[in-house]
């Protein structure tokens, strides 16, 4: 379980194909508190990390979660990373799993004070999870949906990303065309199926 809020920005040193797929990511976590088998969000997908040295770690990624995912597992690309929550730890951000629902799209990134306005598109299946002041995790972000626009060739939603934001997670550098992770509200997740079960 996770909160969106990231705590490290790490690059991708490694990838070697064996039948999973084994990338190595440097951080600046203090990795001889990551245990084996540990669990972190690397832009917004939960992965266990299987080796592990100073300044570094690793994970296997299977082809079902690359297929499934943004174009991240790249030699030198950077990630947002996040550790699990522990009991007792502030959840600032909104509850997260780690298990992408699909990616979206960013269809444009303008200026607007100090701050930048992003509009992503997103697959038909999760334009019903989108709402106004909902919460959606974006690339292992936590972030409020400030605007829901349906038409023709699908779904926008607009978000704020402020200075601070920018500055600590990859969303710093987003731009038009990127694909990204995208994370529906789990309580929205949860009060769909019990819809589909109360119209039957």
């Amino acid at each position: 379980m996770f909160t969106g809020i990231v705590t490290d920005i790490g690059s991708v040193t490694a990838v070697e194909t064996r039948g999973d797929t084994r990338v190595v990511i440097a951080t600046a976590y203090d990795t001889a508190t990551i245990d084996l088998g540990a669990s972190i969000a690397c832009s917004g997908v939960c992965l266990t990390v299987v080796e592990k040295g100073p300044g570094w770690f690793a994970v296997d990624v299977s082809a079902e979660t690359i297929g499934r995912t943004a174009d991240q597992w790249t030699r030198g690309q950077r990630l947002n990373l996040e550790r699990a929550m522990k009991l007792g730890d502030e959840l600032g951000g909104h509850i997260v799993t780690g298990h992408v629902d699909g990616v979206g799209t960013v269809v444009s990134v303008a200026e607007e004070g100090g701050s930048h306005r992003v509009f992503v598109r997103v697959p038909a299946d999760l334009a019903p999870f989108m709402a106004t002041k909902g919460s959606v995790t974006v690339d292992g972000v936590s972030l409020t949906v400030n605007s829901v626009e349906d038409g023709a060739d699908g779904t926008v939603f607009g978000l704020n990303i402020i200075p601070h934001t920018a500055a600590v997670t990859t969303l710093g550098g987003i731009a038009k065309g990127q694909r990204v992770n995208i994370e529906i509200d789990v309580l929205a997740r949860y009060l769909q199926r019990m819809e589909h079960y109360r119209g039957r």
